[in-house]
């Protein structure tokens, strides 16, 4: 079924990477973010300024997860240990939670600047879904979900939005655990073995393992295809454009 086995009936995809080329606008504004921060807490401690590498630290610890499971993620890295603060802390607090202020503030700027582009190989892996009849369902950690795919011209694309609202309010896990994968599934009516995640992030293929989904996707936009496999993926290619054209050969 459009390069997967005929047994996936249900399609859920990650957002950013996936059907919409804003991994890039992430990954920028991560880096603007842990940049600014890093370079006052060089200041403040006397150490060394050590930049946020917007392609290894941010695959590793950013990259599919929700936004303050990232922050503290690359804390971690780094033996930073900050206040965890409050939703309500202002952009540039020095907390879990300002900091993770500071990059949303920074993405959606980003984003009203550059727009949002679509991949065209994933759009016309959409179409041909609906024109089957199979349902599909976008799953990304990210608040602003909606709005990057109004942006992108694709909401109307897909039965179900799993996002970080919808995680936040139902209490889900972020990913590299399953759950919002598993919660996109529930609500399409379909076993998770009859399902297909797509995903670009190692976070989200991992999540697509744990969750004991019949394909795992992974989609390669940077160059880690070996990770992806390592991650859970048991497929991998570089455009979902390939997924139509081997079922066509």
């Amino acid at each position: 079924m459009l390069g997967l086995p005929d047994d996936i009936r249900a399609f859920l995809f990650d957002l950013d990477g996936v059907l919409t080329q804003t991994a890039k606008v992430h990954a920028a504004a991560w880096k603007d973010t842990f940049d600014g921060f890093l370079r006052a807490e060089a200041a403040r401690s006397g150490g060394s300024f050590v930049p946020f590498d917007a392609v290894a630290d941010y695959d590793t610890y950013v990259d599919g997860r929700p936004r303050l499971d990232g922050t503290r993620a690359f804390l971690r890295s780094r033996a930073v240990e900050l206040p965890e603060g409050t939703a309500d802390d202002p952009p540039g607090t020095r907390s879990v939670h300002g900091l993770s202020s500071a990059k949303n503030d920074t993405v959606l700027r980003l984003i009203r600047e550059q727009g949002v582009q679509p991949y065209a190989g994933s759009v016309e892996y959409v179409h041909r879904l609906r024109a089957l009849g199979l349902p599909s369902a976008v799953v990304s950690s990210s608040a602003n979900c909606r709005d990057v795919l109004r942006a992108a011209g694709i909401e109307d694309l897909f039965d179900v939005i799993v996002d970080g609202v919808v995680a936040q309010r139902e209490g889900l896990p972020g990913k590299p655990a399953p759950d919002t994968y598993l919660a996109a599934a529930r609500a399409l009516g379909v076993e998770p073995a009859r399902a297909a995640v797509f995903e670009d992030a190692l976070a989200g293929v991992a999540s697509g393992r744990a969750g004991g989904f019949g394909a795992v996707v992974g989609v390669d936009r940077t160059g880690q295809a070996e990770e992806l496999r390592r991650n859970g993926a048991s497929v991998v290619v570089a455009d979902l454009a390939e997924l139509i054209e081997g079922a066509s050969a």
